[in-house]
């Protein structure tokens, strides 16, 4: 078979059994897997039908008010686009498995082309490596999407390719503000050049720099991208939880690591004992695969949310370190990139024993780490939450009135079933924080029940005619049970909506 024919089929098998792997985690459930998906989902379908600005005015105390809004999104959102006719839910899941399945395929051609003996098996671990990481994945968020571009941003250091880094660094800002870590990329190639080869290549990094600055410059929403990428990640960077975050702010322990992640902390683990094996020297890609592996796990240990990242460049590396060894018992035609991907030579137990252990280990991983992402995923919250409330509220209050809410996170999904309202706070509780510190501080105080009659201080200081709030409220439930400004006028099995009737 020609090379370029086995090279694509190998693609679509490829990409066929990540779709189908991540297709079996995602509709394990009916339910979506994170609140956030609810909002990327809905600000697509507002990009459809309003434009692909549309007016943003659903957050107005906050660094997304109206005049202020980025949508650092930006390029993820048109990419959901297309998933936007029809049920919105079903079509934030799809997006869900399409790029997280994009993203893996793009692992696969970085191996592929630095000629990686085995790369489908390698590429096919990603489904086996960690059931965080999948169920990460599985969120209809641009972390999919990042990886994928990260992957492709390796390749292209490790091959020179400049300008084409430049290229993707100038996407990857319109795509996700986590464009940062393209750079450190760049940093940390310059590192393993440095370390392996005894000199300083700065091009790539210069290039990469450049993208991230044009795309900065050159963006649908300069200059308030700027002010809000300062905003937003200075306090992740010096200190995330000191403010109430989400979860994936703060570290796992040891205990969920080791239960979430030991295929890939094993992978990883290898990647350092084939070190000590081959015997030769590091190579360069290698080196950078190590040092990027180290970079992740290192932040791993400080959010979680990292783990969208540390499992695959930690089987990134595992793949790089073990390539020699396994180059050595596989026939050069089987492993080099002008191969077809699928050549295999003639049986002998010392050219297949590697490879049937390999397959043993990844099929291992794959049969605790699917099913456990199954299960995780079945824990999602009911995608009707606060469907009830929220279209009550769209039918019985004015266009544009606030709404208050007692839980940050609960925007994504009011956002999602009822835009004819604005609200309190959502996305992020920093982006109040930093809008105003003390109208911060005063919601704390109000949605913990420590603000006796708080009626009045919600109309006069948050301008909020209604309040929603879930049962788990205890405390301001009953401090709103005795404020004779407020006024009960919904409830159901999930949430209260109270109205101020103070004069």
């Amino acid at each position: 078979m020609p090379k370029r024919l086995s090279t694509l089929l190998t693609a679509v098998i490829l990409l066929a059994a990540f779709f189908a792997g991540m297709a079996a985690v995602q509709f394990a459930t009916r339910d979506l897997p994170d609140n956030d998906g609810f909002y990327h989902i809905k600000l697509a379908y507002l990009m459809r039908t309003e434009g692909l600005k549309p007016p943003f005015p659903y957050l107005p105390l906050s660094i997304l008010s109206a005049d202020k809004f980025y949508d650092h999104h930006f390029l993820f959102h048109v990419a959901l686009i297309p998933f936007t006719f029809g049920d919105l839910r079903a079509g934030a899941k799809w997006a869900a498995v399409l790029f997280s399945s994009l993203a893996f395929l793009a692992v696969w051609v970085l191996l592929h082309r630095q000629k990686v003996p085995l790369a489908w098996l390698w590429a096919l671990g990603l489904l086996g490596v960690s059931e965080a990481f999948l169920y990460r994945m599985s969120i209809t968020r641009a972390q999919s999407l990042s990886l994928g571009l990260l992957a492709l941003a390796m390749l292209w250091l490790l091959e020179g390719r400049t300008w084409r880094l430049a290229v993707l660094a100038f996407f990857y800002v319109w795509t996700y503000d986590a464009f940062p870590l393209m750079l450190a990329l760049g940093g940390l190639h310059l590192l393993a050049v440095a370390l392996i080869e005894r000199r300083f290549e700065f091009r790539p990094l210069l290039f990469i720099a450049g993208g991230i600055v044009a795309g900065v410059i050159i963006n649908p929403y300069f200059p308030a991208n700027i002010t809000f990428s300062i905003q937003h990640m200075l306090p992740k960077l010096t200190d995330a939880t000191s403010v109430s975050v989400g979860n994936e702010w703060y570290p796992y322990d040891t205990g969920q690591l080791l239960n979430n992640s030991l295929p890939a902390l094993v992978a990883f683990a290898s990647g350092i004992l084939a070190l000590g094996l081959s015997g030769r020297k590091m190579d360069l890609r290698t080196a950078f695969g190590l040092l990027t592996a180290l970079l992740f796990g290192l932040m791993l240990f400080e959010a979680r949310r990292f783990v969208e990242y540390f499992p695959a460049f930690a089987l990134i590396f595992a793949a790089f370190a073990w390539s020699s060894l396994l180059a050595d018992l596989w026939p050069a035609s089987a492993s080099t990139a002008d191969s077809t991907p699928w050549a295999f030579p003639a049986f002998s137990l010392r050219t297949y024993l590697p490879a049937a252990l390999l397959v043993l280990a990844l099929t291992a991983g794959m049969l605790r780490t699917l099913p456990a992402a199954q299960k995780s995923i079945r824990g999602s919250k009911p995608y009707y939450l606060y469907a009830g409330a929220s279209n009550w509220l769209k039918q019985n209050t004015p266009a544009g009135a606030r709404i208050f809410q007692t839980d940050w996170d609960d925007f994504p999904r009011l956002f999602y079933y009822n835009t004819h309202n604005t609200y309190l706070i959502g996305l992020d509780p920093t982006y109040m924080q930093l809008y105003d510190p003390k109208l911060y501080d005063e919601w704390v105080k109000i949605t913990q029940g420590d603000v006796p009659n708080p009626s009045g201080e919600i109309l006069a200081t948050f301008g909020a005619h209604y309040i929603h709030t879930d049962l788990r409220h205890g405390n301001f439930l009953r401090a709103a049970a005795k404020d004779p400004g407020l006024r009960e006028i919904y409830r159901d099995d999930q949430a209260v909506i109270f109205e101020v009737v103070t004069p």
